[in-house]
């Protein structure tokens, strides 16, 4: 793996050619890489919990729950970046979720997704964009990312967008790409 690019943003992307190569580690510590998601049509958020859009919990798992037998999958990224609305350890972040929103759809540590300490994958998400979408900063909590199959990114929405909105671009994916599967 390459561990030590971490440290040199510029260089790191270049060489990090799939999305499915980040490591990245799962709400309950373990580390691992985004292979296990490869094949699937993703939608890859920035959580948090004491956010006025911490309701978009339950649309992402309203859409998971109807969408992962088709081959969908939501990756939530915890963050602590906007207004420290993600304070809690993991175990809390995940109990939260359990409890609050029954989510049962992957999440992971807690990361930053902006500045010096932003997570690669969310460099490489933010870099990767298609135009016309915005390419910059991540703006607030809950910014979603739609990924096809192939691993490209399709789309990016803003923190704004309800989980509900994103679903006829998710089953337009869907259809697309069932035929290839």
């Amino acid at each position: 793996m390459l561990t030590g690019c971490q440290r040199t943003p510029a260089i790191w992307c270049k060489l990090m050619s799939r999305l499915y190569d980040f490591e990245v580690r799962t709400i309950t510590g373990e580390t691992t890489t985004l292979a296990p998601y490869q094949g699937q049509v993703l939608l890859i958020v920035n959580t948090a919990s004491a956010c006025g859009l911490t309701p978009h919990y339950a649309g992402l798992q309203q859409l998971y729950s109807k969408y992962k037998d088709q081959g969908f999958s939501v990756l939530g990224f915890p963050c602590n970046q906007f207004a420290e609305q993600e304070p809690g350890t993991e175990a809390e972040i995940k109990a939260f979720c359990e409890t609050n929103y029954q989510v049962t759809f992957p999440l992971f540590a807690k990361i930053d997704v902006n500045g010096e300490n932003a997570h690669p994958l969310y460099r490489y998400l933010r870099e990767h964009t298609p135009e016309p979408y915005d390419t910059g900063d991540i703006e607030w909590n809950f910014v979603k990312f739609l990924v096809g199959r192939d691993g490209e990114i399709v789309k990016r929405y803003s923190a704004r967008t309800e989980p509900s909105e994103i679903e006829p671009d998710l089953q337009a994916l869907l259809s697309s790409t069932a035929a290839d599967r």
